[in-house]
């Protein structure tokens, strides 16, 4: 096993040493790129966007690994509703008792569904924590504070949205979504609920971990770098595009009833902006685009982005991924533009 191992590493660090006299060739230029001021804005920006997520990815971990100290298989059961409507409305404000911004919520949800959580009701407190939580109803007052009907309208379509697709997962999918399932979970659908025909056995931290301050770090530090790879990746193919492709652009292509939308919610996939201060952001078209438009701007980014993808799939199978984020834009597009209408 050694003898491979250092193969391996041999193999990777064989054309690195030819790489080293071409560097030291192309020192003077590689330096005068690298101080570029594009350069420097995705370092700038790159920069922010990781140290904005890193502290609630960081939450989601160590509440990850508390739930994998104190929280049972037995006792998720018993707090799941049995009834499917009661438990899509209690996962749907369970962001009030946990104000975890989206790149923390995904590894908690992961853990809890490896507990014994059913799907949908997973699902909707993935789509609705980062949303209806306090600290997200805070920054969208304190952002808008002439308009409180957006911070109304922000709160009601992502309940609303996360509701209804938590719904739509407990009536079409039948089998457990985790990418890493540990166990195949078959979910029977009964009159008033789906129960766990074969619950999902303990993961490898289980087996291998006591339960001390040792394993408790170990197992947090696993989901941690696990989880801020996707982190990393996204937030620099964000920052270069936010870098590359000029604002104006953008804005001139949202001109219209149905391109405003289209707009707004690309952009903030593509900004991928922690929930706390992305209202701050969408403030600054405030003049320029329509309630609805800003609505699905506000909902659609803390429910789907560039880097929360990367982290979906992760975790789920990738057909799932899919499905859910279709639901979505859909539904995003189709509630923002009836608080449009209404409002």
């Amino acid at each position: 096993m050694k003898l491979a191992a250092n193969m391996k590493l041999l193999s990777i660090l064989v054309p690195c040493a030819f790489l080293v006299p071409v560097l030291i060739t192309m020192s003077s230029d590689l330096k005068q790129a690298w101080n570029s001021e594009a350069l420097q804005n995705v370092k700038t920006v790159f920069i922010g966007i990781f140290l904005e997520a890193a502290p609630f990815l960081l939450i989601g971990v160590l509440l990850s690994s508390l739930m994998q100290w104190f929280v049972s298989e037995e006792m998720v059961r018993k707090l799941t509703p049995n009834n499917p409507v009661g438990g899509v409305l209690v996962a749907g404000l369970l962001g009030i008792i946990f104000p975890i911004c989206e790149c923390g919520m995904i590894p908690v949800v992961r853990r809890l569904m490896h507990k014994g959580m059913p799907a949908y009701i997973a699902v909707t407190f993935i789509l609705s924590g980062p949303v209806v939580n306090p600290i997200v109803f805070t920054a969208t007052l304190l952002a808008f504070p002439s308009h409180p009907e957006i911070t109304i309208a922000r709160m009601g379509l992502a309940f609303a949205v996360a509701a209804s697709i938590g719904l739509l997962v407990y009536l079409f999918v039948r089998q457990n979504p985790l990418r890493r399932a540990k166990a195949v979970v078959t979910e029977v659908k009964t009159h008033s609920a789906f129960k766990m025909v074969h619950p999902p056995k303990h993961d490898d931290h289980d087996h291998n971990h006591e339960k001390n301050w040792r394993s408790f770090f170990i197992h947090a530090g696993d989901e941690f770098v696990d989880m801020s790879k996707y982190l990393v990746i996204g937030a620099l193919i964000t920052a270069c595009i936010q870098t590359f492709i000029s604002r104006n652009d953008l804005i001139a292509l949202g001109n219209g009833p149905v391109a405003s939308y289209v707009f707004m919610m690309g952009f903030a996939y593509v900004l991928s902006l922690c929930s706390t201060s992305d209202a701050f952001v969408a403030s600054a078209f405030s003049h320029t685009f329509a309630l609805g438009p800003l609505i699905s701007f506000l909902v659609l980014g803390p429910m789907l982005d560039f880097k929360s993808t990367l982290m979906l799939l992760s975790t789920f199978r990738t057909r799932f991924v899919i499905g859910l984020s279709i639901a979505i834009i859909v539904l995003v597009f189709a509630g923002s533009w009836l608080i449009n209408l209404l409002v």
